[in-house]
């Protein structure tokens, strides 16, 4: 029998293992107390204090009287989300820049085929909703987009350490984009795109990080 420690991090591992997997997707509820002794094999103190961490985590949330529910697959990104408040909006900005320049950086070099296509189809779908003048839909374009970057750098860590910072992604672009979200004031990133398709790291680089400035304090 393996020491409580070591049953506590190995029941901790199967119940993430899970969550990823989509077995419980975000917004459902786990299987019970019992439900859970019986899957895994393990005791009930085991599994309530598996719980617990990935409550702390911010992975699973316990509501009184109705069960415990997935509310995450990314224990970072709640850490990230709990830092984020309009007086850090630079920092912000700067965790970006920091991000995507390199992403740009390493897709003009490891770009396939397949992610100039995925580039293709996201640069279309960002435009055609910055044209359709909706700032909501144009976020989740965008991030569309600079999702893909992250893809075509081929490097595992940094695309997981981007989807972990979406929630402030989501508040630096809104606070960006403010009341310039017409058609007369386009954010082109075609370049980007173009720098990537030609292999051009440093040119890629640059372009990625020209729209990433600091939020002016009022």
């Amino acid at each position: 029998m393996p020491p409580r420690g070591q049953r506590i991090r190995e029941t901790i591992a199967q119940l993430r293992e899970r969550i990823l997997a989509g077995e419980w997707p975000v917004g459902s509820r786990i299987p019970t107390e019992p439900q859970l002794v019986a899957a895994l094999g393990v005791g009930r103190n085991t599994v309530r204090e598996a719980v617990r961490a990935l409550q702390h985590a911010g992975v699973l949330e316990c509501r009184q009287g109705s069960g415990t529910y997935v509310v995450s697959t990314d224990e970072l990104a709640p850490v990230v989300a709990r830092q984020l408040t309009d007086d850090r909006m630079t920092e912000v900005i700067e965790v970006r820049r920091a991000f995507e320049v390199e992403a740009a950086r390493l897709a003009a070099l490891r770009r396939t085929p397949e992610d100039l296509a995925a580039l293709d189809d996201a640069l279309a779908a960002r435009e055609a909703a910055w044209h359709g003048g909706r700032a909501d839909e144009f976020v989740e374009a965008d991030i569309a987009l600079h999702t893909a970057v992250v893809a075509a750098a081929h490097n595992r860590m940094l695309a997981e350490l981007y989807s972990s910072v979406g929630t402030a992604l989501r508040s630096s672009l809104t606070q960006t984009i403010g009341a310039t979200m017409t058609p007369e004031h386009p954010i082109d990133h075609a370049r980007l795109v173009d720098a990537i398709r030609a292999g051009d790291p440093e040119r890629a680089a640059r372009e990625a990080g020209a729209f990433l400035e600091p939020v002016p304090k009022a």
